[in-house]
């Protein structure tokens, strides 16, 4: 089935402490530079002061991974946050602002059920053509959005929708949406050479309740303009050069073993793939980080060691 989605555009791990985390990510050989906070004076003639979401990323060349946090009054700041004072005109302020106070309710709301992965975007060469499928679909969504960020020199510019499902920009199991693709020649001013090895996204798993996989099934094949294969008790939604797994919770333990999820529906894993599998598990447990193996090789850290989400690593 032709579609304009191509591959997973990035996932978002939400935390409750980004210091923590950072450190986390920093151990597991994650490039993650200083996390940007939108920042506001709290009354006229004062001093700019964090709001909103806070997020970072591990940046490949074609998607990226986003640790992210809901700001908090006395929530702890990384020492080298950088903060983004929110600047656009009177008539574009509000909205800028309620759209990022919007996000940051939503995430809270996923923080709510458990910290760990719930943010899923695909990436879309044409996301206007996306915006009328998922219409002419019945998927209710928020329309197109347009974002324009200042980044090395120049200006990029960010287009993308959110699904809804029980509240506006949040389905079942979080933030689910769709960005158009990122451009390859700002996106390669980013990428870094990780020390784990990493070079790109190539697989999140979405763990259902057993009854409730033909239905998950149904609403990813609407958003996804695809529809999946059968591996075992998992449905596998094939993407370029990556996958989305939907797993029964039942299936769950034989994917990635000693694995529960605290509620389902959830975002429950995400694979990276390394130019050096090897090289990846000794640089984990050289820094004490502990590793599982799955059935189909890959290496995993457990959700329990990573801040609610099991991260997996696959030879390239």
């Amino acid at each position: 089935m032709a579609t304009e989605i191509t591959r997973l555009h990035h996932v978002g791990h939400v935390v409750r402490d980004l210091p923590a985390a950072l450190d986390l990510y920093r151990r597991l050989g994650f490039v993650t530079p200083a996390p940007s906070y939108p920042a506001m004076p709290p009354r006229e003639g004062g001093e700019p002061e964090p709001f909103g979401a806070a997020n970072t990323h591990a940046d490949f060349p074609g998607d990226f991974l986003e640790l992210a946090t809901v700001v908090t009054a006395g929530g702890r700041v990384p020492s080298d946050a950088r903060l983004v004072p929110l600047q656009a005109p009177p008539d574009v302020l509000p909205t800028l602002v309620e759209r990022i106070d919007t996000t940051r309710a939503n995430l809270a709301e996923c923080l709510e059920r458990f910290e760990g992965l719930h943010i899923l975007m695909f990436s879309s060469s044409d996301v206007d053509a996306t915006a009328t499928r998922l219409t002419a679909a019945g998927v209710g969504h928020g329309g197109v959005n347009t974002v324009r960020r200042p980044t090395g020199g120049e200006v990029e510019t960010v287009r993308y929708l959110e699904i809804d499902g029980a509240r506006p920009g949040l389905a079942a199991e979080g933030r689910i949406g769709v960005v158009a693709d990122l451009d390859p020649r700002i996106q390669a001013t980013r990428a870094a050479g990780h020390p784990n090895g990493a070079v790109g996204l190539v697989d999140a798993v979405l763990c259902t309740a057993d009854a409730d996989l033909d239905a998950a099934r149904a609403r990813y094949e609407r958003y996804l303009g695809r529809t999946p294969r059968a591996h075992g008790p998992a449905r596998v939604f094939d993407l370029d050069g990556a996958t989305l797994t939907l797993v029964p919770a039942s299936g769950l333990a034989a994917l990635l073993p000693g694995e529960q999820t605290p509620a389902l529906p959830a975002l429950v894993s995400c694979t990276v793939a390394v130019h050096d599998l090897a090289a990846a598990e000794n640089l984990l447990r050289n820094n004490e980080i502990p590793v599982v193996r799955a059935s189909s090789g890959e290496v995993f850290v457990p959700a329990t060691a990573a801040f609610g989400t099991a991260i997996a690593f696959r030879q390239a």
